[in-house]
């Protein structure tokens, strides 16, 4: 299964620094369509803006938690089975729990590589292939 069937990934992170190193990752792995997000207000205008098949983002942002953010999203129907993937330092069991509750496609533990990242990328794409089916 290739991972480069999500046509377009959103980078969400409130570190600049942070998604530039995410979107050097991702073009490493021959994603060219990216887009970013500051926080996670930006984030949910561009969902509703655009169709991306794929948003990575960070758990602790401010104004808006990735937790937040997420919960938002799965609220809206018709984001129902976007792959989200959130990254993350926080080791917080009941943290992670309440994620899994809510949606979250899958984790990353930051710091990450490449290769990590294609990992989780393949198995987001292995349970979104699974929920449309």
């Amino acid at each position: 299964m290739t991972i480069h069937h999500f046509n377009s990934i959103l980078v969400v992170d409130d570190s600049g620094a942070v998604r530039s190193v995410v979107r050097k990752l991702l073009t490493q792995l021959g994603f060219r369509n990216l887009d970013e997000a500051s926080d996670g207000e930006v984030a949910l205008a561009k969902i509703s803006e655009r169709h991306f098949g794929l948003v990575i983002y960070d758990w602790n942002m401010e104004p808006m938690s990735g937790q937040v953010l997420l919960e938002r999203v799965r609220a809206n129907k018709q984001y129902a089975n976007l792959p989200l993937i959130m990254m993350t330092a926080e080791s917080s069991i009941d943290k992670i729990i309440q994620a899994r509750h809510a949606g979250v496609t899958c984790f990353i533990n930051k710091p990450f590589r490449a290769q990590e990242l294609q990992a989780k990328i393949l198995q987001a794409s292995t349970i979104h292939q699974s929920a449309i089916a």
